[in-house]
């Protein structure tokens, strides 16, 4: 395995925080512009939205958090690690930046979160882009996600062994070659030790199953309001290969939103990012350029 250090010049952003009540919530902060606001999901981090920083830096301003818990944020051990905290700290940054007119980019459980976040700020965000996710009760529940849920069992593997970050290195991508020793790397840094893989184990466990769990009202009511946010421009990107976020969920999606635009990449897994980078980058371009904001749309020419 590649030393902690390889994987820093893959990820050369500043780090800034916000202070919340119980932990500082890390945050990337890159370029100026109309910002660009990426909200991953487990058991990934801001890293890997890093491509696609690089990418818009120039011109747009691309502010990437990194949950309570994952990434470089802090990772308290008593904490409610519950969807509803998770959208509630995404607010707090999206008020503490002012951001307005927001693209918001989202993938895995970053969909529920920032959609969340979108339904209770939506005079902020101007354009959604979702990348293989949810933001509904789940249909289903892999199997190889509910080993990780075995009461007592699971979040000790997850937490003892990194079960849950170091297999989806190969079992959510289709494209190995890409994960390198420094991208690999990269993924699991801030998930070295038992204690920094609270959030990991937490995410799985607040995988509502049942409606007698917490986050499954919170997921049953963002369902419900989602289709507010219609009049938005939405861009549907998937990975064809996922087992976890299969493309019936994108379907899902079209069915509340029958104007959104859908690109699938029948050769790429639930990493969809990683695996089609550079095919992403033309289609977010395009996106951007056609469907500008209204203050774009207003601005001199």
């Amino acid at each position: 395995m590649a030393s902690s250090a390889d994987w820093r010049k893959l990820y050369s952003f500043s780090s800034h925080f916000l202070t919340l009540p119980d932990a500082r919530m890390h945050y990337v902060d890159e370029g100026s512009g109309e910002p660009m606001l990426m909200v991953h999901g487990n058991p990934t981090w801001s890293f890997y939205w890093r491509n696609i920083i690089t990418q818009f830096r120039d011109s747009h301003r691309m502010v990437a958090v990194d949950h309570i818990g994952c990434g470089l944020s802090d990772k308290p051990q008593q904490y409610a690690y519950q969807l509803q905290q998770h959208i509630d700290n995404l607010v707090a940054l999206i008020d503490h930046l002012d951001l307005k007119d927001i693209s918001l980019l989202v993938h895995d459980w970053g969909g529920a979160i920032g959609l969340g976040a979108a339904l209770a700020r939506p005079e902020r965000f101007a354009r959604l882009v979702l990348f293989n996710t949810a933001a509904f009760p789940p249909p289903y529940c892999p199997l190889r996600i509910r080993a990780c849920r075995i009461p007592m069992l699971g979040p000790w593997m997850v937490r003892t062994f990194n079960a849950f970050a170091r297999p989806a290195l190969t079992m959510a991508t289709e494209k190995p070659e890409r994960f390198t020793p420094d991208v690999c790397a990269g993924y699991i840094a801030p998930y070295d030790n038992y204690t920094n893989r609270i959030a990991t184990a937490r995410f799985v466990q607040d995988i509502p199953l049942s409606k007698s769990h917490p986050t499954y009202a919170v997921l049953e009511a963002i369902e419900q309001q989602l289709p507010s946010l219609s009049h938005l421009p939405i861009q549907l990107i998937w990975g064809g290969k996922d087992w976890c976020f299969r493309l019936e969920c994108m379907e899902r999606f079209q069915t509340i939103w029958p104007t959104a635009r859908a690109t699938v990449f029948s050769d790429a897994g639930h990493y969809v990012v990683e695996d089609a980078s550079e095919r992403i980058e033309p289609i977010l371009r395009d996106f951007l350029t056609e469907m500008p904001t209204p203050a774009a749309a207003e601005a001199p020419q």
